[in-house]
């Protein structure tokens, strides 16, 4: 797994890229990148279900948690700012990481 971290100046975007298939005990040997913990993060990337839930854990301290949607931006999921859960922030993820 490929991760490209990219920080702004209100969040960090944290995109993967899955060279294989990733199976569920590979979740153990993860190498999660660091990222500043007073920005929020969007997190990007393809890949399964469980992988969003494990890096939104990871990432749980952070102000708040976006999961990035090509079709309609990063949604928030998790939030301890004035940012509440189902605000959209409008960003493309792929024009940033250019």
């Amino acid at each position: 797994m490929k991760f490209t971290v990219k920080e702004l100046e209100n969040f960090t975007i944290v995109h993967f890229e899955l060279e294989n298939p990733i199976k569920p005990e590979e979740l153990r040997k993860l190498k999660i990148p660091k990222i500043n913990p007073r920005k929020g993060v969007i997190i990007s990337g393809r890949g399964p279900i469980w992988l969003y839930c494990f890096l939104a854990h990871k990432f749980h301290p952070t102000p708040f948690i976006a999961i990035y949607d090509p079709r309609i931006g990063a949604v928030v999921v998790q939030s301890h700012t004035d940012l509440k859960e189902g605000d959209i922030l409008d960003i493309v993820v792929e024009e940033v990481l250019e």
